[in-house]
C-alpha cells in the first residue's frame, strides 16, 4: 500500500461550480456532501447549513468544534437579510484584579481560562427553529455518524493535531487539564496518519444528544454540567449559570455600497465592519484593472486605515466608545481616504493570529441562502477537552485584553472582540450570494480582496478564490503568496512597503461562495487551499 506524502508542492487551480437546485460550498467535502444531502431529503438551504456545520466539527476539529461560537447572514427566499450573533460570555468567576494581581499582562491563550461560553450549539438550534425545514437530529446525523464510525482524517488535520501536541507539550504547566486532548486526538501517543479512521465517540454521544434535545441538554443539562464542572475543576471562569444563561441574538446586518453593489457583515463584537470600513474608503476611488499597482497600494492602505480604528474601538457593543454609524459614515471614509498618497503609511501595529475557523455557506433554488461561520479562534481553541462529552473548547477569551481603560478589557458577562464575519453581497437590495474568507485576523482583508476582485476586476467566485493574496501584518510588512505577481510586489516596495514572500499558505486564510447568476442558477467557488469542495445539484 502507498503511504501518501503530506506534502503538496503545486499550487492548484479550480473552475467555478454552476448549478440549478442547490448548492453547499464548505472547506471539506464530506461536509459539503452532507449539506447536499439535506436539500435531497427534501431540506432546505438552512437544513444543509447545519448539517454541513455539525460534519465539521468532526472533520476539522483543528478549527471548530462543538465548543465553538459562530455568526451567520441569512436571506429567506429573496427576501430582506438577517443577521445572527450566538458569541458567548465570560464566565461570572472572572476577576480583572485577580488577573492582574497574579501578574498577567494578557489573556492566556490556552487552558480553561480564555474559554467562554460557546454559542455554536445554540446556533445550529435556533437557525433549525428559525428556519429549517428537517428535524435537527436528522440534520445532525451525519456528524453523529462521522464521530462514531470514523473519518478518514484529512492532512491539514494532521499535521494540525502534531502542532497543537507540540505547542502544548512545550508548555511548562501541561498538566491534567490537558489529558483529555491527547486522549482524543492522539489515541496510542501519536496523532493518526492521513487517510487513517478516526473516531471521536463521546463527540458522537454529545452531537446526538443535541439534536434530540435541540440543544437543551448542553446549556441546561448533562453536557452542561460536565462542561461547568470542568472549568471550576481547572480554574476556568464559567459556572453552569453561564451556560444556562446564554441566548442567540438576533441583529441587523450593516453595509456600505461598493461600486454599484452592497457589502453586508455584522455589527460588533466581530471585526465585520473592518471590511465595510475599508471597503467604503476604496468607494471613493474609481474602479481600476485587477493588475493596476497603484490600486492594489491603495487596498493596503484602506485596509491598514481599517484595521487600527476596529483594533481600538470594537468590543461588545454595550461598551463600545464609538457607534457602528459613526464608523461607516460617507464623512469618515473621506477623512481617512486623505491619509492615502503615493507612499505607505506607519500606523499603530495590530498583532494577527493564526486561524482556526471555518465558513460555509447554502444556497437552495427556493432563494434561500446563507452565510455561516464558527470557529475555535486559535487552532484547536483552549486546547481543552471536557472530559466524557469529546467537545473541545474554544478560546475567545483571548481575543479580550487587560488594561482597564479600554473598550475591550475583559469583564464578567461581557462578550470578546471576535474575528470571525461571515459576509453576503446585494445588488439594488436583492440578494446576490453569501461570501466568507476565514482566517483569524485575515478575514476582514480577504473580504476586502474578492470582493474588489469580483466587482472591479470582473473575476467568476472561483477565480476571485484562487488569486494570490496579500496580507497585512504591521506597520509596513505586507506578506506575499509565492504566486504573487512579481512586478506588483516590486511596486509596493517602491512605495515604501515591506514585502516578503510566504509559502505558508494557512495565513492567507481560506475561502467559499455562492452567488446566483443573472440567469436565476448558482455558481459557487471553494478553497484550494485547503480540502474544500463545493456540493452541487
Amino acid at each position: 500500500m502507498l503511504e501518501q506524502s503530506a506534502l503538496y508542492p503545486y499550487p492548484s487551480r479550480r473552475y467555478a461550480v454552476y448549478a440549478p437546485r442547490g448548492m453547499c460550498a464548505t472547506s471539506n467535502h464530506l461536509a459539503a456532501q452532507a449539506g447536499l444531502d439535506m436539500l435531497k431529503q427534501g431540506g432546505n438551504a438552512f437544513d444543509a447549513a447545519i448539517a454541513a456545520a455539525a460534519c465539521l466539527t468532526v472533520l476539522e476539529p483543528q478549527s471548530n468544534g462543538a465548543g465553538s461560537d459562530a455568526f451567520a447572514i441569512f436571506s429567506e427566499k429573496g427576501g430582506p437579510l438577517h443577521g445572527m450573533n450566538s458569541t458567548g460570555v465570560m464566565g461570572r468567576a472572572f476577576d480583572l484584579q485577580k488577573m492582574l494581581d497574579q501578574g498577567h499582562k494578557e489573556m492566556p491563550s490556552l487552558g480553561f481560562e480564555p474559554v467562554t461560553v460557546p454559542g455554536a450549539p445554540a446556533a445550529w438550534a435556533a437557525v433549525n427553529e428559525k428556519y429549517g425545514r428537517l428535524p435537527l437530529s436528522q440534520a445532525m446525523a451525519p456528524a453523529v455518524r462521522y464521530a462514531r464510525e470514523g473519518q478518514a482524517l484529512a492532512t491539514l488535520t494532521w499535521s494540525s493535531i502534531n502542532t497543537m501536541a507540540a505547542k502544548l507539550r512545550e508548555k511548562t504547566d501541561c498538566g491534567p487539564q490537558y489529558q483529555e486532548w491527547f486522549k482524543v486526538f492522539m489515541p496510542g501517543g501519536e496523532a493518526p496518519r492521513p487517510g487513517q479512521l478516526f473516531r471521536n465517540p463521546d463527540l458522537a454521544d454529545t452531537l446526538e444528544t443535541i439534536g434530540k434535545t435541540q440543544g437543551k441538554d448542553y446549556y441546561h443539562g448533562d453536557i452542561a454540567e460536565k462542561i461547568a464542572q470542568a472549568s471550576e475543576q481547572f480554574g476556568g471562569f464559567l459556572r453552569k449559570e453561564d451556560l444556562a444563561e446564554h441566548e442567540v441574538q438576533w441583529v441587523d446586518p450593516v453595509s456600505v455600497p461598493y461600486h454599484g453593489y452592497e457589502v453586508w457583515e455584522l455589527p460588533p463584537n466581530g471585526q465585520g465592519i473592518i471590511a465595510l470600513m475599508a471597503l467604503n474608503i476604496l468607494n471613493g476611488f474609481d474602479p481600476a484593472p485587477l493588475d493596476d499597482p497603484l490600486a492594489l497600494h491603495r487596498q493596503i492602505e484602506a485596509v491598514k486605515l481599517a484595521f487600527i480604528d476596529g483594533l481600538h474601538y470594537i468590543a461588545d457593543p454595550r461598551y463600545m466608545k464609538v457607534s457602528v454609524e459613526e464608523m461607516l459614515s460617507p464623512e469618515y471614509a473621506a477623512a481617512r481616504r486623505k491619509l492615502i498618497g503615493e507612499r505607505a503609511l506607519e500606523p499603530a501595529p495590530g498583532d494577527p493570529k493564526n486561524p482556526g475557523t471555518v465558513y460555509l455557506c447554502a444556497a437552495d433554488d427556493e432563494g434561500n441562502m446563507i452565510s455561516y461561520i464558527q470557529s475555535n479562534y486559535a487552532g484547536f481553541g483552549s486546547g481543552v477537552v471536557v472530559p466524557g462529552t469529546g467537545v473541545a473548547l474554544q478560546n475567545r477569551g483571548s481575543g479580550f485584553n487587560l488594561k482597564p481603560e479600554s473598550a475591550n478589557v475583559a469583564a464578567a458577562g461581557k462578550r470578546p472582540y471576535h474575528t470571525i464575519i461571515p459576509g453576503f453581497l446585494t445588488k439594488g437590495g436583492k440578494p446576490v450570494g453569501p461570501f466568507g474568507v476565514m482566517g483569524g485576523f485575515m478575514q476582514p482583508q480577504g473580504h476586502v480582496q474578492v470582493m474588489t476582485r469580483l466587482i472591479d476586476g470582473g473575476l467568476n467566485p472561483q477565480a476571485c478564490i484562487d488569486a494570490p493574496r496579500w496580507i497585512w501584518n504591521e506597520g509596513k510588512n505586507i506578506g506575499l503568496e509565492p504566486e504573487f505577481p512579481s512586478h506588483l510586489a516590486e511596486s509596493l516596495i517602491q512605495r515604501g512597503h515591506k514585502i516578503s514572500f510566504d509559502g505558508n499558505r494557512g495565513i492567507f486564510g481560506r475561502s467559499q461562495m455562492i452567488f446566483r447568476t443573472p440567469y436565476g442558477t448558482l455558481v459557487g467557488g471553494t478553497e484550494s487551499r485547503c480540502e474544500g469542495a463545493c456540493a452541487a445539484w
